[in-house]
């Protein structure tokens, strides 16, 4: 291993491995990177391991089992840096519907012997067991992200992210609104941007791959606001949230059930 290059890690916890392939179609921009770093631990795309330390360590999966627990215990002391990467690493992903059901009745339907399976009861973001560095969003990332995060810290400066929505994409790529022109129910305002509005392009609406929006004044988007357009009855609007990111946007459809007491004290008497 070449001493004088920063290592790189890449670690696997519960996830289908869509981020870590984002990395390896990098092509040619990978060719680059690793004339850069000495990528020590990648097992999705080579068996030979080595020992960390390791200065930068790119985190896909959530937190699913105590080993899981265990494991990203020993990432983190083992890293220098440490980014999470996906839906999965940063919001629990679609598998963190488990919890809000009974996850012991899902294992019993899928196993034969269910009480011989170690899970968790819940589905958690890396952040929720150790200190992230930095955390990418998406489902899967955006290859261009990807590279903006390496390279920043590699060259010690912060990661150029844009954190506006969706709907900028859409305005640069000079999509029609498929939501004010079709009708068709879109999530662009409220998530996050990344993706380059792949969907709203070739006319489907935006699906939250990239969690919630923090735009606003209060880190949070306005899906309270965004769900009148969607024309669809709150367990409609449930389901369109509960997705890759269903535990980031759970608390946004938990607001929407409340009773919307904005702005009441300057309403004007009737």
């Amino acid at each position: 291993m070449d001493a004088t290059r920063p290592t790189l890690a890449v670690w696997k916890f519960a996830s289908c491995d869509g981020c870590q392939l984002t990395l390896l179609d990098c092509e040619d921009e990978l060719l680059t990177l690793a004339g850069e770093v000495e990528i020590a631990h990648f097992l999705e795309a080579s068996d030979e391991v080595a020992p960390g330390p390791y200065d930068v360590s790119l985190v896909e999966g959530s937190i699913t089992t105590p080993d899981d627990a265990e494991r990203i215990r020993h990432v983190r002391e083992v890293s220098g840096t440490l980014i999470t990467i996906g839906a999965c690493a940063t919001a629990g992903g679609v598998q963190a519907l488990r919890n809000f059901a009974d996850v012991r009745e899902f294992a019993s339907l899928v196993y034969a012997s269910p009480e011989y399976v170690a899970t968790l009861d819940t589905s958690t973001p890396i952040s929720a067991h150790v200190r992230v560095d930095f955390e990418l969003q998406g489902c899967p990332i955006d290859r261009r992200q990807l590279l903006e995060v390496l390279s920043a810290f590699l060259m010690g400066r912060k990661p150029n992210i844009s954190q506006h929505p969706v709907c900028f994409e859409c305005k640069r790529r000079g999509n029609v609104c498929v939501m004010v022109a079709h009708g068709t129910p879109c999530l662009g305002p409220i998530t996050h941007a990344g993706c380059g509005a792949i969907c709203p392009a070739y006319g489907r609406g935006c699906y939250g791959c990239f969690g919630p929006s923090p735009n606003w004044s209060d880190g949070r988007p306005n899906t309270r606001g965004l769900v009148p357009w969607l024309d669809m009855t709150p367990d409609e609007t449930e389901r369109v949230l509960s997705t890759f990111n269903v535990a980031a946007f759970r608390e946004e459809d938990h607001e929407l059930r409340q009773p919307d007491t904005r702005g009441t004290d300057d309403d004007p008497p009737e």
